[in-house]
């Protein structure tokens, strides 16, 4: 009788089942448990892994100035050390003690820098010991990209023709005008054959006057253009600079070399001392015509070569750098784009000579220092004054898109040069 009524009793049914439950319901909870632990370290591992990949390769890293100075492809074995460096060094409380694995790569492809961080570790469980499991696997990997700086050179095309000798500034005009009997804003240099200066040539009356010439203020803005460069490279090697003239002297008139490009931008800056307006022998010598851009620019486009695609320091960027108040002053006497006298030839910029750098791919960056009204010189309001309005627009055409700079004599010549440069190397590369 009392086994019949044990068997029939059902009264302590829940708590047997519920005994025989806690086994899984624990073993679920504690793996719950256990998984989310191992994911948080992984979600901590993989922030470490990015800030690794990404940091090895940033624009100041050492593997970036590495393969500034590689030729071809290949390891850059300091981003891996730095990159291991990052990523133990973002270990935090449990992980500093747990046994990570991590390997990393670090490589040059043509123009790009890719970092690969990769991890795995065994992250010791609590709870699923009960069933036999003593630790879950987590892995991840990191990866990231970095195109490199472009290598450029700058060919920077000055003119130093006697229009570039008038004052910089309308209080430096006011001041030759007055200063002058003829009341002439030119500063003419005049030396003669022998190499003698004339004292009493209006170059050194502004000396002694201490009149800036515009060719003054481009001399210096060149200079500090070789310092904001300095600061702007990826690595020592990423710039070269060139420096020319349209020729020390009138009578041998001819592009001039001041300094081939090199990555020495100090010893650019010194050579640039060298840059001065050119000398006549005589007032109204070759009657005037020094100013041929149609040369320079052909000449340029001998000495700049062909196009590179920035990947290397042997294939450079090319970009030439052209600074001039834009009035052509030669023998043209059939190709004169304006009207002539004698065979001499006053017209903006002919822009048909700038096509064929540009044809080249070759980037022209234009820095038009504004040619001065002088309304008390006849001869500007017989020949100049005519396609006064046209000679900015020429310039601009001459240049290639985005890269015109137009620079009043009461704005900063040096400070203009700075900005037409950092658009320069700002601008998006096209790459294969």
């Amino acid at each position: 009788m009392f086994t019949r009524r044990l068997l029939a009793d059902r009264s302590g049914n829940f708590g047997m089942l519920t005994a025989l439950l806690m086994v899984p319901l624990i073993g679920s909870a504690g793996m719950a448990i256990d998984y989310g632990h191992a994911m948080s370290l992984r979600t901590q591992l993989y922030a470490a892994a990015d800030a690794a990949a990404v940091g090895a390769i940033s624009q100041k890293s050492n593997a970036v100035t590495q393969a500034m100075t590689m030729s071809g492809d290949g390891a850059l074995a300091v981003g891996q050390t730095d990159a291991r460096s990052i990523f133990m060094s973002q270990m935090q409380g449990e992980l500093t003690a747990s046994n990570v694995n991590v390997d990393i790569q670090v490589n040059k492809v043509s123009n790009q820098l890719n970092s690969q961080v990769t991890f795995s570790a065994s992250i010791p469980t609590t709870f699923m010991q009960i069933f036999g499991r003593n630790t879950i696997d987590i892995s991840g990997t990191a990866n990231a990209v970095f195109q490199t700086a472009a290598f450029m050179n700058f060919y920077i095309l000055l003119d130093n023709t006697p229009s570039m000798g008038v004052g910089a500034t309308p209080t430096d005009v006011a001041t030759m005008e007055k200063k002058t009997p003829d009341t002439c804003a030119f500063a003419c240099h005049v030396v003669s054959d022998a190499g003698v200066e004339d004292p009493n040539s209006y170059y050194n009356l502004a000396k002694k006057n201490n009149v800036t010439l515009r060719i003054d203020v481009v001399r210096q803005a060149t200079q500090q253009l070789t310092q904001t460069a300095k600061t702007q490279r990826v690595s020592d090697n990423q710039f070269s600079m060139g420096v020319y003239t349209f020729g020390q002297r009138a009578q041998d008139a001819n592009l001039t070399t001041i300094s081939s490009p090199i990555t020495d931008l100090d010893k650019v800056a010194n050579y640039t001392n060298a840059v001065d307006l050119m000398s006549i022998p005589y007032q109204g010598y070759n009657n005037d015509q020094q100013t041929s851009f149609d040369n320079a620019l052909t000449q340029m486009k001998t000495i700049i070569g062909d196009q590179g695609d920035g990947n290397t320091q042997t294939q450079p960027q090319k970009i030439l750098f052209f600074v001039s108040d834009g009035v052509g002053d030669s023998y043209k006497p059939s190709t004169c784009t304006k009207a002539t006298t004698g065979g001499r030839c006053q017209e903006p910029i002919d822009t048909s000579f700038c096509k064929p750098l540009k044809d080249k791919g070759i980037k022209i960056a234009v820095l038009y220092t504004t040619y001065l009204p002088l309304p008390n010189n006849s001869w500007y309001n017989s020949w100049i004054k005519p396609f006064q309005s046209q000679i900015p627009t020429k310039m601009a055409e001459c240049a290639s898109p985005g890269l015109y700079f137009e620079v009043t004599p009461t704005d900063g010549i040096a400070q203009a040069m700075n900005a037409l440069f950092l658009k320069v190397i700002r601008m998006p590369r096209i790459t294969s």
